[in-house]
């Protein structure tokens, strides 16, 4: 049955409100290779190291008010099995706090048909915001790559330019080894996909083993540039995209490499891909 792009406009997606503190802001930052060397005194703030600093690591707006698999809704049509994440992108308006209560709501702004055969993709924003104040702390972008649904008739376009690398090199590389058992660990931040975690399901889906999240990744790259291009400042992390264009297995090591003017790309160095392409990055202005 073709899917049905008002209907998916129009989706109702419940509001999540969800209060979390310094147990929840660390749980997510060693989940993303936070903290691997435990002298780090830049790092350990945001991993529970110093409990009169708790800071809260700006990627985990992500995660935060996660409306859960609603593709999953038989009334939206869509063929959830063949549902994959396509693009991640984040806007931190304002610090997270390290601890409070937030509400958030997930939209689709947009659905492009690719053609019979060929899929579609699904736009959607999410905005978090402090369910006290209604102060808009992070928007987050996603696509949705539906490979199931193309041809059901609607538009074609326009479609979100992929950001254009740099064809100099890298002027940094950050290297994020993951841990065998980071998935199972990542899993607790709300995303219980058995392709993560049962090797059963991962083999069904034609990998040899349970592959990483890829906000997982995305979380890892996340770090990297906060590392690299805001001295781990997380009041100047400002906007980050990028592209999934490769898994990854736990226990890979993963390069991100960086330039000056914010690009960014992840790769897997065991295997030469490239994770997550192009990146784009932009500082916040302090004052």
């Amino acid at each position: 049955m073709a899917i049905d792009r008002d209907r998916l406009l129009n989706h109702d997606i419940p509001e999540v409100h969800q209060s979390y503190g310094p147990r929840e802001v660390a749980r997510y930052a060693l989940s993303i290779g936070m903290g691997q060397d435990p002298t780090d005194m830049a790092v350990l703030p945001y991993v529970g190291g110093l409990g009169d600093d708790s800071r809260a690591m700006p990627a985990i707006a992500c995660v935060l008010g996660h409306p859960g698999f609603w593709l999953s809704d038989p009334s939206t049509g869509v063929d959830a099995l063949r549902v994959v994440h396509g693009e991640q992108g984040m806007t931190i308006h304002a610090p997270i706090p390290p601890e409070g209560t937030i509400r958030a709501k997930t939209r689709v702004t947009e659905v492009i048909d690719k053609g019979e055969g060929r899929g579609a993709l699904l736009y959607s924003e999410k905005e978090v915001r402090d369910a006290a104040t209604g102060t808009l702390l992070a928007t987050c972008r996603g696509t949705t790559f539906l490979r199931g649904d193309g041809g059901f008739g609607g538009p074609s376009g326009p479609v979100r330019p992929p950001h254009v690398l740099p064809e100099t090199p890298p002027d940094h590389a950050f290297v994020t080894p993951t841990r065998p058992e980071q998935a199972l660990a990542y899993r607790w931040n709300g995303d219980d996909n058995p392709l993560h975690l049962d090797p059963r399901v991962a083999a069904k889906a034609g990998f040899e083993r349970p592959i990483l999240h890829g906000l997982c990744t995305f979380g890892c790259a996340a770090h990297a540039l906060l590392a690299v291009l805001c001295n781990h400042d997380a009041a100047r992390f400002g906007a980050m995209d990028g592209r999934f264009t490769a898994h990854v297995f736990p226990g890979e090591t993963l390069r991100t490499e960086i330039w000056r003017d914010g690009s960014f790309r992840t790769v897997v160095v065991e295997r030469d891909a490239v994770a997550i392409g192009n990146g784009r990055f932009e500082t916040r202005t302090t004052r």
